[in-house]
């Protein structure tokens, strides 16, 4: 029976483990994890087996990079790759200490695009991107070695903060060489996703609306109530 190698890139190391099929069937049902606790984010990953909905995974074995998905993508999605560098995202940044926004698409719903490997971004969202398919929305928690270090990124981000992401892989695509087809077909999935953020924030408008007339008309009621109350007292009053 052929052993088969599982690759894991840790802390500018690799780390070699040869594992046979029926290794990989103990790794996939836990059976061997507990002695691989420290890499089992990125050697999940590398086997393709998804992480479970609020479990914590340490993409990096030593803390660096948290990654706990949110939502799972639908379906069969593809993740990003050589073939697929280009990400476009949606994300919302808060610091760890005080929970304060500092970044986020949300307001204007734009899209933030990049490719990944090029040292545009922190090194935390490097290493957590590869492990997201396309529809996938997950905390992306880092420590500062991984975001801004020692330096921060003032103003708004101070020295030595670990920093919060919530972030939605909204695609990935090649760096060139697109046909007019997949082009094509990109552009309607973003124009669609925009339609359905339209949507669900108009409806938040409204269930917003209903909450405040529902408020407004409970506020009249007991004033209405109160009101009553005191006819009543004046009438007493008088009848004496």
């Amino acid at each position: 029976m052929h052993s088969i190698p599982i690759r894991t890139w840790l802390c500018d190391c690799v780390l070699l483990h040869i594992a046979t099929p029926l290794e990989m069937c103990k790794w996939r049902s836990g059976t061997l994890r507990s002695e691989h606790d420290g890499n089992r984010g990125q050697i999940d990953h590398w086997l393709g087996i998804p992480g479970n909905m609020g479990d914590v995974q340490d993409l990096t074995g030593d803390g660096g990079v948290l990654k706990t998905i949110v939502k799972h993508a639908k379906g069969e999605t593809v993740l990003p790759s050589d073939n697929l560098p280009l990400v476009d995202v949606h994300y919302e940044g808060v610091l760890a200490e005080s929970g304060e926004v500092f970044d986020t698409t949300h307001e204007d719903n734009t899209i933030f695009s990049f490719e990944i490997g090029k040292g545009t971004v922190i090194k935390a969202w490097d290493v957590a991107l590869r492990t997201m398919k396309v529809g996938e929305v997950a905390k992306i928690t880092c420590k500062p070695e991984y975001a801004y270090g020692s330096a921060g990124s003032p103003p708004d981000i101070p020295p030595n903060a670990t920093l919060i992401f919530e972030v939605e892989l909204v695609a990935c695509r090649p760096r060139k060489g697109s046909t007019i087809g997949s082009v094509s077909d990109e552009k309607a999935r973003l124009e669609e996703l925009k339609k359905q953020r339209e949507i669900a924030a108009a409806h938040k408008e409204e269930e917003k609306k209903r909450r405040e007339e529902a408020k407004a008309a409970a506020a009249a009621r007991v004033q209405a109530k109160l009101e009553a109350k005191k006819g009543q007292g004046r009438g007493k009053g008088k009848g004496k």
